[in-house]
């Protein structure tokens, strides 16, 4: 195997757009329709790079025992979709996935049929996949390479930096959100509570696409989109309504 960071940032890509596919495959057969997968705008899901480099380096060197590579490639591979949901959950406030419905899960983070998928995953990895895509890339000249990677990894990181803005928008109007229930809220000031309320209707750029990648965020937070919406109609109910008073005169 190469060593040159370009050779791997190439294989992150490449495992993260077969990981994305797989995504959309899935989703689309539980949703009966295209459902575009993935926490950012490109298409890829992370995750299935980071756990492809992972297995790459933690399991080559046991390639002659296959039950070995199952198990441990199904233990990391967990572990990793375990951290990424308890990392996202604590950043943005909101569980982007949710498997206790499934048959024996941890926290709903990852679930016994997942494990299961994940280790029969890093067998296609290692004896299937890898040998052709390692192939194909030593093919590449390195200058090739060089250039191929470090645009996607520019592409990469805008894409990154987007979506994290994005969805830390929404975490922070579920906040928001959040507040307008209590009781307490309706005791202030109405300044107060209109301030709030502007800060929600502020907020444009409403995450469509990435709502419907995880529906499981708007099901958890089902009331506070109900409240996201009100204003929202309200305010273009003002809006429409302004605009032909408008007209009228």
């Amino acid at each position: 195997m190469l060593t040159h960071l370009s050779y791997y940032i190439l294989i992150f890509f490449i495992y993260s757009f077969i990981g994305y596919i797989c995504e959309i495959i899935s989703s689309s057969i539980v949703q009966k329709k295209l459902v575009n997968r993935g926490f950012l705008c490109g298409p890829y899901c992370p995750i299935y790079g980071v756990g492809s480099l992972f297995i790459l380096f933690a399991l080559l060197r046991f390639k002659e025992d296959p039950v070995l590579v199952f198990v441990l490639g199904a233990l990391i591979t967990s572990c990793l979709e375990y951290f990424t949901s308890f990392l996202l959950e604590k950043i943005f406030h909101n569980k982007w996935w949710d498997y206790s419905y499934m048959k024996m899960h941890i926290h709903g983070r990852v679930c016994l049929q997942n494990t299961l998928l994940f280790g029969f995953g890093s067998l296609l990895i290692i004896y299937m996949a890898q040998p052709f895509i390692g192939n194909l890339l030593e093919k590449m000249s390195q200058i090739a390479m060089n250039i191929t990677a470090y645009s996607l990894l520019f592409i990469f990181i805008i894409d990154w930096i987007y979506s994290v803005v994005i969805a830390y928008n929404l975490r922070n109007r579920i906040i928001i959100c959040e507040e307008l229930k209590k009781e307490k809220l309706a005791k202030i000031p109405g300044m107060l509570e209109k301030l709030i309320k502007d800060k929600v209707e502020k907020f444009k750029a409403y995450p469509k696409r990435l709502l419907e990648a995880f529906p499981n965020l708007k099901m958890t937070n089902a009331k506070e989109f109900d409240i996201m919406k009100s204003i929202r109609d309200k305010t273009k109910s003002k809006y429409k309504k302004k605009k032909k008073n408008l007209k009228k005169n």
